[in-house]
Formats: C-alpha cells, structure tokens, sequence
C-alpha cells in the first residue's frame, strides 16, 4: 500500500536526480571509456603503427606479399603450362627459424589470397587443411546420404603440383652501452614442385631495422 510519506519520498528522490549537473554523467561515461590511457584509433595496416620495433609488422605483412606475387607471376613459371597448376600453400611448410614470435598463417594466407586474386584462374589452390571436412563429404556422396551435388564426384582428392615452402630468419645484435637492439629480418620463400622437388620460384624480402627500445610482440 503507498501512503502519502511513501509519496512524497518518491517525488523528492526524482527531483533529487533532475536537478544533478548533466555534466557529471557524461564525465563519468568518458572516464569509464578509457582510464589513464590512450584513446583507441583506426590504423591503417599498410603503415607504420603507434607501436613499432624491430620485428616484422603488419605493414610488412602487406609489402612481403605483395612483392611476392608480383615476383612469382612476372617469374613466368606459369608459361607454357596447359592447365592451371594446383598449388598448396600452407604454414606447415613456412618454417619460424627468427627470434620473434608469430603467426605463421597470416603470412601464408595473405599471400594466396594475393596470388588468388592476381591469378585470374590461372592457377588452382588446394585446401589440405580441409581433408578430413572433404573427405566426410565424400563419404556422405557415395552412401547416398547426401546428392553429388553440382560438380560431381571424383576418382580422389585433389592433388598438388606445387607447394610453397620458406622460412623466417632473424640476425640480433645488441649494444650493452646505448641498449640499442639491432635486427636483419630475412623471409624466403620457394615453390616446389610437388613430383620432382624442383624449386620453379624463389624469392625473399628483408630488412633491417634498430631501435633503443624493443616491443613485446604477441
């Protein structure tokens, strides 16, 4: 049951918070968005970030695989071939030899999206990580589970002619005095030919950089 005492507290209390500065909450949402530090921002990868040392970056990410295709199309492997090859690129084969850490895929995986798009259907990629997914497919196919879909049923999985193969390699120096950290940052990459072992395509990209105060790369 409200009564009048109940009443009138409620009316006070509501007018009690009208009459608080506006400004207080909206100091208190700023303060709650970002406490003693540094406002987040839109970066753009291609570029040097607010964080930089000595190690590969996402700009370099960028400016490796972009180089990288451009090499091996104008390499002219692809001449004379009569169907686009089958190419494996994965990070299983791109080894980490350096002293940073770091998520091998996302060197591999721009990479063929690059050659991917620059290809133009001239050459074909092959999914291995995908076997056990494609191979449940096919089971489910031939047992009747499942239609054979729009582009039928093969003898096998797809095979590979080439597969690219590289390694990250690092070269650290330090000057005890100043503190200064110096690196050489050497990424090689080859493609091999899955039959033979040939290597078709060899390239690389490096640099080198130094800095008195190193960054954590995670």
């Amino acid at each position: 049951m409200v009564t009048a005492r109940h009443f009138s507290a409620g009316i006070w209390l509501v007018l009690a918070a009208a009459c608080l500065p506006a400004g207080d909450g909206q100091a208190r949402e700023r303060k709650l968005e970002n406490r003693n530090g540094v406002q987040a921002r839109d970066l753009d990868p291609s570029e040097k970030g607010l964080v930089t040392g000595v190690g590969i970056e996402a700009h370099d990410i960028q400016s490796m695989t972009n180089q990288m295709a451009r090499d091996m199309f104008a390499s002219g492997f692809l001449n004379g071939l009569s169907k686009p090859p089958r190419i494996l690129i994965d990070e299983q084969e791109f080894r980490n030899e350096g002293s940073q850490i770091i998520n091998r895929r996302m060197i591999t995986q721009r990479l063929m999206t690059e050659l991917n798009r620059a290809s133009q259907g001239r050459m074909a990629f092959v999914g291995q990580r995908y076997a056990g997914m494609v191979a449940k497919q096919r089971e489910l196919k031939r047992e009747g589970v499942t239609d054979v879909g729009t582009t039928g049923m093969t003898g096998a999985q797809a095979g590979v002619d080439y597969f690219l193969g590289g390694a990250i390699m690092t070269l650290d120096s330090r000057d005890p005095k100043s503190g200064v950290i110096q690196r050489y940052n050497q990424i090689a990459f080859e493609l091999v030919d899955a039959e033979t072992g040939a290597v078709v395509w060899s390239g690389m990209y490096e640099f080198q950089r130094a800095a008195a105060d190193d960054v954590v790369y995670r």
